[in-house]
């Protein structure tokens, strides 16, 4: 067996092992379509107000000079689909938060990934990243061959959907590559666009940001949410997974097996009167492993009384 294909094999089979549930492999090259997307992207303002999406422009679009040296692209598909729900009628939250911070999940995940490379292939550079670096991690699955964009902007895979995590893993040794994934799977079906409540999936596969439930309950920080958007959350408190629940790919979803995303029990239990009792000291403490300390106590009040209002 030739070195790049044992090389290959062997860093998929670690995936794995690891618990990743896909692992695709492509060339460290300029993203040249990539990159003019996402100047338009940027030029409309689509960002809101997420001004490090501004940042470091020549680093999304180039591996090699996020990472110098770079040779391949490794990116690896996390599945943190839950299999409980939470209580009717209590402020929704997305999926990904139910459990422990996915960032903090996967760096360690990374960590040992590239330990254990260096361990039998040798004295390799890499470095790992999870949605906190100018990494277009979509991109990037979609050129493994991991799946499409599809038209709510999210990765879709054939066999499990879109409900899943996206690390990527830069290494400075040559491997063997995977071939882009060339179709797309969303066909005619426009039922992410026509039910997204604030319009915020426009044709074409774009995303407007700045008109997200996601980015007023999350990213929008130490701001009011506009008047403009009241009526419109259906009881989004953090985040929003409407454009998922409704995409029929996500038919094959099945529960996560990592046990650190098992759901916070706060999260499935909670009624409207818990969350509005809830003290910040509480917060801190029933949530001090969760995505939903990225808002802060004060960010989910907001969003709480936004939401109550907007009723």
């Amino acid at each position: 067996m030739a070195l790049l294909e044992k090389n290959t094999q062997f860093i998929k089979q670690l995936a794995s092992k690891l618990g990743f549930d896909n692992c695709g492999i492509a060339k460290a090259v300029l993203l040249s379509a990539d990159a003019k997307r996402l100047e338009n992207w940027l030029n409309k303002g689509m960002h809101g107000n997420m001004q490090y999406m501004e940042n470091y422009f020549d680093m999304r679009i180039d591996p090699r000079k996020l990472f110098p040296g770079a040779k391949s692209v490794i990116t690896l598909l996390l599945n943190y689909f839950p299999e409980q729900k939470q209580k009717a009628n209590s402020p929704k939250i997305a999926t990904y938060a139910f459990g422990n911070d996915y960032h903090e999940v996967i760096r360690e995940k990374l960590k040992h990934f590239l330990t254990e490379i260096k361990l039998v292939i040798g004295e390799i550079e890499g470095r790992g990243f999870v949605d906190s670096a100018p990494v277009l991690e979509r991109s990037w699955a979609q050129k493994t061959g991991l799946g499409w964009i599809g038209k709510n902007g999210n990765l879709i895979n054939k066999q499990s959907g879109s409900f899943f995590f996206i690390a990527t893993l830069i290494v400075d040794l040559e491997l063997e590559y995977d071939d882009a994934f060339a179709k797309d799977y969303c066909g005619t079906c426009t039922k992410c666009i026509d039910i997204c409540p604030t319009d915020a999936i426009l044709p074409d596969k774009v995303i407007d940001g700045s008109k997200c439930i996601s980015y007023f309950t999350i990213e929008l920080k130490d701001a009011l949410i506009p008047d403009t958007m009241k009526g419109k959350f259906d009881n989004w408190m953090f985040g929003c997974d409407v454009c998922q629940d409704v995409c029929p790919w996500n038919r094959f979803s099945k529960p996560t097996t990592e046990i650190k995303f098992t759901p916070i029990p706060s999260i499935l239990n909670f009624t409207n009167n818990d969350w509005e009792e809830l003290t910040e000291e509480n917060f801190k403490l029933i949530f001090k492993n969760s995505p939903l300390k990225r808002s802060k106590f004060a960010g989910i009040k907001r969003n709480l009384t936004f939401i109550k209002k907007s009723s």
